[in-house]
């Protein structure tokens, strides 16, 4: 059986693909799980100068894998001990550069951690959304900080507010991807990023991304992250997102 994510090092670079191509790379806690895992990995191994997250098959990430999502909930367990609080957290922290690869659907989770990536690649035929109202849920992980702070209040409160689906265009806009090209492209250019990366003095690229995190009011952004998950916890009990999941599924 295929492993959902698949790690791989090579020449300083540590690689994640969401390898569930079927399910359109839509994440569960399994894939949240060795997502971590492989961060905690890149984090320890010296020789590990650069991290690329792509994807098997013709979409970068559907999403959260909804039924897998709500099982979760359904236990005893606290939204901040599940393995997805775990891995955006060891994103956020990471002190290596991360190159993200998408193309076709880069949906709610595989938006929002765009936004904590140093390079994104993205392919012309991307559609990218943030559709947690339409599930009634609020936005995660400085979606309602860092799109208002990179893209404008009113564009961002359009796709925020929405859930609209937007492409490379507005994306460049919003400061979200660096680079667009070709989808049969995609893969290619993240890696030449990671190698240019690697090529580089390792400290460096660790001192200029800690400098730019600085530059970019951490504190308020810790802030609002941990506001964020308060109200997403809260919207996960509500009669709102219950409903709003049984109208998901029906479909």
């Amino acid at each position: 059986m295929n492993k959902p994510v698949l790690i791989k090092k090579t020449a300083g670079i540590l690689s994640m693909t969401l390898n569930r191509p079927e399910k359109k790379n839509a994440i569960n806690m399994e894939m949240y799980q060795l997502l971590g895992d492989g961060l905690i990995e890149a984090a320890k191994d010296e020789a590990v100068r650069a991290v690329l997250i792509n994807a098997a098959g013709d979409s970068f990430c559907a999403g959260n894998d909804l039924k897998d999502f709500a099982a979760a909930n359904q236990g005893n367990i606290e939204l901040r001990d599940l393995p997805s609080i775990r891995f955006m957290k060891l994103l956020l922290e990471c002190k290596k550069p991360v190159v993200a690869a998408v193309k076709g659907a880069a949906v709610g989770i595989g938006t929002t951690l765009l936004l904590h990536c140093d390079v994104v690649v993205s392919g012309k035929s991307t559609l990218f959304s943030l559709p947690f109202t339409k599930l009634g849920l609020v936005p995660e992980f400085g979606s309602t900080y860092i799109l208002p702070a990179i893209g404008g209040r009113v564009p961002a409160s359009q796709v925020l507010l929405l859930g609209e689906s937007f492409g490379n265009e507005k994306a460049e806009q919003f400061g979200l991807v660096s680079t667009v090209c070709e989808d049969a492209e995609v893969d290619a250019k993240a890696m030449q990023k990671c190698r240019e990366l690697v090529a580089l003095p390792p400290k460096t690229l660790r001192d200029v991304k800690a400098l730019i995190r600085t530059s970019s009011h951490p504190d308020k952004l810790d802030q609002v992250i941990e506001t964020e998950l308060k109200l997403f916890a809260q919207a996960l009990k509500s009669e709102e997102h219950r409903q709003a999941l049984a109208a998901f599924f029906a479909k």
